[in-house]
C-alpha cells in the first residue's frame, strides 16, 4: 500500500512539471511518510529554446538557448551571409515578426534602463552586444547572460532575437541613437524564441 502511494505521488509530481523542462526528483529519508512534501525534492531543472533567424537578406542563422536551474543562460550563435566584422546583436520585446523584423519593437527593456553593454550594470535586458563576422561572412558565438531567463516573470519565451546591420557602440559612441539601440543599423534578420526539447 505504502509502495502504490509512492508511485502515484510520483506520478502526481511528473505530470505537474512542465513538459519542456526535465526533471529529477530525489527521494528523501522523512519521519512523516504521508508528506509528499518530504518525500521528494527537485535537483535539477534544464531549460532549452531556440530561435531560427531569417530575413529579407542573405542573413540567416540559429540560436540555442540553455539555462539550468536558475542560473545563467548560455546562448549559442551562429549566423552566415554577413558581412565581415562586427554586428549588433539583441533580444528585442515582441515574438511578432508580422511585418518583418522591424515588427519585433524595441530592444526587450522591463527595467527601463538605457542602452549599455552585456556586462553593464546598466543595459536593456535584450542587450547581448556584438558578433563577429569572419571573412566568409559566419559568425559563431557563445554568450553567457544572467538577464535572459527561460522561465519566470522575465522570462524571454515569445521575445525575438535580431542580428543588426552595423556595430553596436555599446551605449558609448556619442550618437543620437547610442542610448537607445546602440546605433548598430538595419535588421537583417529575426528569430522568435521558442521551447524545445532538451
Amino acid at each position: 500500500m505504502q509502495a502504490a502511494a509512492i508511485v502515484a505521488m510520483v506520478a502526481h509530481a511528473i505530470l505537474t512539471i512542465t513538459p519542456s523542462h526535465h526533471t529529477l526528483l530525489h527521494a528523501l529519508s522523512s519521519p512523516n511518510p504521508s508528506d509528499p512534501q518530504k518525500q521528494f525534492s527537485l535537483l535539477a531543472v534544464s531549460k532549452k529554446a531556440v530561435a531560427v533567424l531569417k530575413g529579407d537578406s542573405k542573413v540567416e542563422g540559429v540560436v540555442t538557448l540553455t539555462q539550468e536551474d536558475d542560473g545563467r543562460t548560455t546562448v549559442n550563435v551562429r549566423v552566415t551571409g554577413l558581412t565581415p566584422g562586427l554586428h549588433g546583436f539583441h533580444l528585442h520585446e515582441y515574438g511578432d515578426t508580422t511585418n518583418g523584423c522591424m515588427s519585433t519593437g524595441a530592444h526587450f527593456n522591463p527595467n527601463r534602463m538605457t542602452h549599455g553593454a552585456p556586462e553593464d550594470e546598466v543595459r536593456h535586458v535584450g542587450d547581448l552586444g556584438n558578433i563577429v563576422a569572419n571573412a566568409d561572412g559566419v559568425a559563431e558565438a557563445t554568450i553567457v547572460d544572467k538577464q535572459i531567463p527561460l522561465s519566470g516573470p522575465s522570462a524571454v519565451i515569445g521575445r525575438a532575437f535580431v542580428v543588426h546591420e552595423l556595430e553596436d557602440d555599446l551605449g558609448k559612441g556619442g550618437h543620437e541613437l547610442s542610448l537607445t539601440t546602440g546605433n548598430a543599423g538595419g535588421r537583417l534578420a529575426c528569430g522568435v524564441v521558442g521551447l524545445t526539447p532538451i
